[in-house]
C-alpha cells in the first residue's frame, strides 16, 4: 500500500534530515529570497521542506478523496 507514514513522537520532535542537491529555476530562488527577506522562512532549505510537505499532504488528501486508498484496501483482502 502507497501511503505517507506519520512521524511518531520521537521522530516529530527532531526529524532525521538528508542532504540532497536540487536544481531550481531562478524565479523560484528569487521568491524563496523574498520570502526570507520579508522573515517568512528562515532559509531555502526550509522554504524547500515547507512546500514539499504542503505538496505531499495535499497529493495524499486528494489520492484519499478519490478512494484510491479505499479501494486498494478491498482489493487486497
Amino acid at each position: 500500500m502507497i501511503g505517507v507514514r506519520k512521524l511518531s513522537d520521537t521522530e516529530n520532535k527532531k526529524p532525521k534530515m538528508v542532504n540532497i542537491t536540487i536544481n531550481l529555476a531562478n524565479i523560484y530562488d528569487e521568491n524563496i529570497q523574498r520570502l526570507i527577506a520579508m522573515k517568512i522562512v528562515p532559509s531555502r532549505s526550509e522554504a524547500i521542506r515547507i512546500a514539499l510537505r504542503e505538496y505531499l499532504r495535499k497529493e495524499f488528501e486528494n489520492l484519499e478523496l478519490l478512494g484510491f486508498y479505499n479501494n486498494e484496501s478491498k482489493e487486497s483482502k
